[in-house]
């Protein structure tokens, strides 16, 4: 099968297009024929320095997947060959998306919406994921929380704002301007413009805040939260421990967290996908053999939602 490998770390030259043997599902895993990959922050993080795991290469990247499922393994009850799935590779352990074909558990999956076509499929797990389980699982938002999104049209962002609008919160979102309509369509209540204002300045009280940039927003967000609320970083660095002390002081949680793969929760953003309440905001789409030039479009910061790559059959 075709696949993107690379031999060295570096920038987007170093991705290309190889053959490689396809994979085999073995015992309760699927083999998926990708039709679409979607591009996340990570993948070029990882394509530059192998990532949390500093993994040396060669490997393929790619953690989101929407295809066809191809075969099973030996007691996979879930899916048939020809099901229609969307799902997140482990990570950061697994990848493989940018591929042909992939093969991983089957409960890494669930069933794509029939509404739902392959591309904005594709897009929506690892971001998607992560939200939810900042949102949900971590923060437990629920109807009546005010909540707090940084980088808000951004590709976990855009959907932290839907998910925590379906849940019946207050949003919030920091980003430029000229995303603010784009965000208030998503159902954002309030934005703020990170460029002319202080986020500090405006809000207080709040249940929730999901940092998706680090730096000195995390402490910086901790002034915002209420007593009892919750920090759900995912910018881990070395200043997490002196977050956390700080967040003890003031009376509230501080939560680093990774995405793992979740049957559950994609069965739930199936179900929010079909009931018209969360959509993935697609700023490109390339076919797997531009996976270098979609890496240099994700890296240049101008896009909005996600990028994904398609895989021709």
């Amino acid at each position: 099968m075709r696949a993107i490998s690379q031999d060295a770390l570096g920038g987007p030259e170093v991705l290309k297009l190889v053959e490689v043997d396809r994979p085999e599902p073995g015992p309760t895993e699927v083999l998926v024929r990708v039709l679409a990959a979607g591009v996340n922050p990570t993948d070029w993080k990882t394509r530059a320095t192998g990532g949390l795991l500093r993994t040396p290469p060669p490997f393929t990247l790619g953690w989101d997947v929407a295809g066809v499922v191809e075969a099973v393994g030996l007691g996979t009850t879930l899916y048939k060959p020809g099901d229609e799935v969307f799902g997140m590779l482990r990570y950061p352990q697994g990848n493989g998306a940018y591929a042909e074909y992939v093969s991983a558990p089957a409960r890494h999956f669930a069933r794509k919406p029939a509404g739902l076509d392959h591309v904005h499929a594709g897009a929506i797990p690892l971001a998607a994921l992560t939200a939810w389980q900042a949102l949900v699982d971590t923060a437990e938002v629920r109807a009546g929380s005010r909540v707090l999104v940084h980088a808000a049209a951004g590709g976990v962002g855009h959907f932290a704002v839907q998910i925590a609008k379906a849940r019946g919160a207050h949003v919030i979102g920091t980003a430029s301007a000229a995303k603010h309509d784009l965000l208030r369509d998503l159902g954002a209540d309030e934005l703020i413009d990170y460029r002319t204002e202080d986020f500090t300045e405006r809000v207080r009280d709040v249940d929730a805040v999901l940092d998706t940039i680090g730096g000195d927003y995390g402490p910086r967000s901790l002034l915002t939260l209420r007593e009892g609320g919750t920090l759900v970083s995912l910018a881990l660095s070395l200043l997490a421990q002196d977050l956390d002390r700080q967040a003890a002081e003031r009376g509230v949680r501080s939560e680093p967290m990774l995405v793992e793969p979740d049957h559950s929760a994609m069965r739930a953003l199936a179900a929010l996908s079909e009931a018209g309440r969360l959509r993935a905001e697609v700023a490109a789409v390339m076919p797997l053999s531009d996976a270098a030039k979609a890496h240099e479009l994700g890296e240049s910061g101008r896009t909005t939602g996600k990028i994904v790559l398609t895989v021709p059959e």
